[in-house]
């Protein structure tokens, strides 16, 4: 797992600690596992033509700092609510709907020919839905290349840890291989990884299949008392560990 996190990765976390603090002040564990995922994709692999959609929800913070740096006004509410004129093209209260969305949008795409790709980041918890598996399916049978599927893979959700829970990601991985998707895995905080993924992704559109990216990620990751803690699903952040979380993001 990479130890370092960039410059930008940082400011985005503070970005979006202070976005948070003034709309409720929750739910970083999940914006921060995925910070790293979001700002390569929307820094440097998304092109205009692109379009992404957040069905885990609880990442939405720093979801939020990247479209208002972009000059969008998304509601702040802790979950996304569907406003595309702002830069939202799915409601990602209940977990489970942003896979079968995002099917949806890139057929639309093939059956119009039009250019680009649609990503989606699911949560690993989330992933244990029964929408998640229908819509796997359903895009290897349709060989949507046009789709990128990116799972946040920290271990942890609403309830406790994945993996005591319900384990899912080794079997989706299986049932992705099945179903004739391009599957990879990596390390969803390392940079040079996600360069790696801008040529792999041309891999991906010349083998006619749709793309599984499983992202190994720390809830929490960038702060050290949030990190593998699952209380920092949904804990309000303020006093000593906020001026603490500032300081080692800083």
């Amino acid at each position: 797992m990479s130890e370092v996190l960039s410059e930008r990765s940082k400011q985005v976390r503070r970005d979006a600690i202070d976005l948070s603090l003034a709309n409720g002040g929750y739910h970083y564990g999940g914006s921060f596992s995925c910070a790293d995922i979001l700002v390569n994709l929307f820094d440097r692999i998304m092109g205009p033509d692109d379009r992404f959609i957040l069905s885990k929800g609880h990442g939405c913070w720093v979801y939020y700092v990247l479209l208002r740096e972009l000059g969008f006004n998304p509601l702040l509410e802790g979950h996304p609510h569907y406003d595309p004129n702002n830069g939202v093209f799915c409601t990602a209260g209940s977990m489970g709907h942003g896979f079968p969305t995002a099917i949806g949008q890139a057929l639309a795409r093939k059956l119009k020919k039009e250019p680009g790709t649609v990503y989606v980041l699911i949560g690993d918890g989330e992933a244990q839905e029964g929408t998640t598996w229908e819509s796997l399916l359903i895009a290897g049978h349709l060989k949507l290349d046009n789709l990128v599927v990116i799972v946040d893979n920290n271990n942890i959700q609403g309830s406790g840890y994945v993996d005591k829970i319900m384990p899912v990601v080794d079997p989706l991985i299986g049932a992705a291989l099945n179903s004739g998707w391009t599957i990879t895995e990596m390390d969803g905080h390392d940079d040079d990884a996600w360069e790696q993924f801008e040529v792999l992704d041309g891999y991906m559109i010349n083998h006619n299949s749709p793309h599984l990216i499983v992202a190994h990620t720390i809830k929490g990751r960038g702060v050290s008392f949030m990190e593998n803690q699952p209380k920092w699903h949904s804990n309000w952040l303020g006093g000593e560990m906020l001026e603490k979380a500032r300081k080692e993001l800083t």
